[in-house]
């Protein structure tokens, strides 16, 4: 069973996660980086926004992939 309080705790780290990844990609676009690097950032902030919604999943499961 998922407490009210972890899953309070989880929901406002994701909002302010996802408000850095969204500044971050914002940030690489706004630079205007040359094709092959602007791309490989992208893939590297999708990447990294797969593995912290996924170990924020697996949190709220109860086998935390990192702890934070």
């Amino acid at each position: 069973m998922i407490s009210l309080s972890a899953l309070v705790q989880a929901v406002l780290f994701l909002i302010i996660a996802g408000l850095i990844f969204w500044l971050l990609w914002w940030l690489v676009n706004y630079v205007g980086l040359p094709e092959p690097f602007a791309k490989v950032a992208r893939v590297v902030l999708a990447v990294a926004a797969v593995f912290v919604l996924i170990a924020v999943l697996l949190s709220l499961a109860g086998h935390p992939v990192v702890i934070w």
